[in-house]
C-alpha cells in the first residue's frame, strides 16, 4: 500500500508540474508571442470599405453573384443596364464609370461604388492606355434576369 501511495504522490506531483508549466506556456502564447512574432499585417482589424442599402427585394428569391471584371488598356463597354443592385469593387487600376444622372468618376485599387438597379452605365471604361484594370462586380439579384443588358434607346439617338 505504501508503495502505490508513494506512485499516487509522484504520480499528482508530476499532474500539478505539468499543469504549472502547460498553463505557463499557453499563457506565454497569448501575452508574449504573438507580440513578438506578429507582423503589423497581421494584427490589422477587418475593414469595410463600402456600406450601402440595398432596395426592396423579394427575400424569397434573392441570389447574390459575383462576377471579376478585366479592362485592357483603353478598354471599354458600350452603354448598357444592370437590371439588379450592383456594388463594384477595384482590385486593381482605374476605373472609369458614369451612371445616368451622377457625375463621372474614376476609382482605384480599394474603391467601391454602388448602382442602383437599372442605372443606365453610360461610360465603363479603363481610364488608363497603358495598365489593365481589374474589378469585382457584386450583383444582388431577387429574380431570375441576365446581369447586363444594352441601355434603353433614346429618343432622337436613331440619326446619330
Amino acid at each position: 500500500m505504501l508503495f502505490a501511495s508513494k506512485r499516487a504522490r509522484i504520480a499528482l506531483g508530476l499532474f500539478w508540474i505539468a499543469i504549472t508549466v502547460g498553463s505557463t506556456v499557453a499563457l506565454a502564447r497569448v501575452v508574449v508571442w504573438p507580440h513578438a512574432e506578429a507582423s503589423p499585417a497581421a494584427t490589422e482589424r477587418p475593414r469595410a470599405p463600402f456600406s450601402h442599402a440595398l432596395p426592396h427585394l423579394d427575400g424569397d428569391h434573392l441570389r447574390a453573384t459575383v462576377v471579376e471584371v478585366t479592362y485592357a488598356p483603353g478598354e471599354s463597354d458600350p452603354p448598357h443596364s444592370h437590371p439588379c443592385a450592383v456594388i463594384v469593387y477595384v482590385i486593381e487600376g482605374s476605373y472609369r464609370s458614369q451612371v445616368k444622372g451622377q457625375p463621372e468618376a474614376i476609382y482605384g485599387p480599394g474603391e467601391s461604388f454602388y448602382e442602383a438597379p437599372n442605372g443606365i452605365h453610360q461610360l465603363s471604361a479603363n481610364a488608363s492606355d497603358k495598365l489593365p484594370v481589374k474589378f469585382l462586380a457584386y450583383f444582388v439579384c431577387d429574380r431570375d434576369t441576365p446581369l447586363t443588358v444594352p441601355a434603353p434607346e433614346t429618343k432622337g439617338a436613331e440619326g446619330k
